[in-house]
This record gives C-alpha cells, sequence and structure tokens, in this order.
C-alpha cells in the first residue's frame, strides 16, 4: 500500500471516530507496525499545520485526534449553535489541580486539602468530562478514586499529566 492511500486511511479514521483513537488500533486496522504509523501521523499532522485546512490532528497521550483548529472555533460555534463554554470557577479550578496533581485521589483527601465540602464541584467536572472514577479504595465505604480524563489533556492543550507545570511552593 503507498503512503497517500495509507495516510488517506488514517484521515477517515480518525475523521469517522470523533475520538482519540490509540496508534495500536491505527496500526492493527492497517496491519502496519507502530512506529510506521507514528511517522505517517507526524508527516499527516505537518501537513494539516501547513496547508490552509482548518482542521488539525492533536496527540493526546498515546492517541491522535481530529478536530477544527482553535482559529476558527467561533465560526464553529456560531454554526451549530454551541453554547460558548462557561469557564471554570476558582474553587472548580483548585479542585482540577487537586486530582491532576495528585491522581487516583478520594472525595475525602480533596476536601481535607481544600478544607470545604466539594460534592458540587466533584459532579460538575465530571460532567464535563474533566475528571472520571478510576476504582475504588479497600476501606470502609469503598471510596471513589478520582483522575483526570482525555478530555482534561485535550482542554488544556498537553499530551500528559507528566507535562503539568511544577508546583511552586509560595511562602
Amino acid at each position: 500500500m503507498d503512503i497517500k492511500k495509507i495516510k488517506a486511511i488514517i484521515q477517515s479514521i480518525l475523521f469517522a471516530s470523533g475520538e482519540p483513537v490509540s496508534i495500536d488500533r491505527i496500526s492493527m486496522a492497517l496491519d502496519i507496525e507502530n512506529p510506521i504509523i507514528v511517522k505517517i501521523m507526524g508527516i499527516l499532522k505537518d501537513e494539516f499545520d501547513k496547508e490552509e485546512s482548518g482542521l488539525c490532528i492533536i496527540r493526546i497521550d498515546d492517541k491522535y485526534q481530529m478536530c477544527t483548529k482553535p482559529v476558527y472555533s467561533q465560526y464553529v460555534r456560531k454554526a451549530i449553535d454551541l453554547r460558548k463554554n462557561v469557564p471554570l470557577s476558582q474553587a472548580a479550578m483548585e479542585v482540577l489541580a487537586i486530582v491532576a496533581y495528585n491522581q487516583p485521589v478520594t472525595k475525602s483527601f480533596i476536601e481535607q486539602v481544600r478544607g470545604v465540602d466539594c460534592s458540587n464541584i466533584i459532579s460538575n467536572l465530571s460532567l464535563r468530562c474533566l475528571i472520571e472514577e478510576r476504582g475504588r479504595l479497600e476501606l470502609p465505604g469503598k471510596p471513589i478514586l478520582y483522575g483526570t480524563t482525555l478530555n482534561f489533556l485535550k482542554c488544556f492543550g498537553i499530551n500528559s499529566i507528566d507535562e503539568l507545570p511544577e508546583i511552586c511552593n509560595q511562602k
């Protein structure tokens, strides 16, 4: 199979999925080794970045997704009547930071750090798909463990949790 056809197939997979797709899945679908897919994905990403396209390919952890370029978001929003994303409150950002830097964490851990009830904030962050349940602790009551999602990485423009900025201690 020639590279043009491989690129076209990958574009079709990413477009049809609408969600991040792992290298493993693409590799399996095309019956091509992962390193080759990674190289082709880099070429595709560069091509979309260079040309006057409204689309781009982003990498999130070990997955790739096709999406619209941020510069055109206002037009997309207007055309399909999307509500403008309401920014997160200071309290929600604090909870999100606690989860991101300490994951997996329980609600009680978050509340211990913040010193206040966080039930509503955790529910709202879950509804926005920024945090998700990652399992349960083997303690009485089996408290839920929370962690960040792929959507969190996408919203904050990072590829993995390892790219979070270091915490600076202020005195």
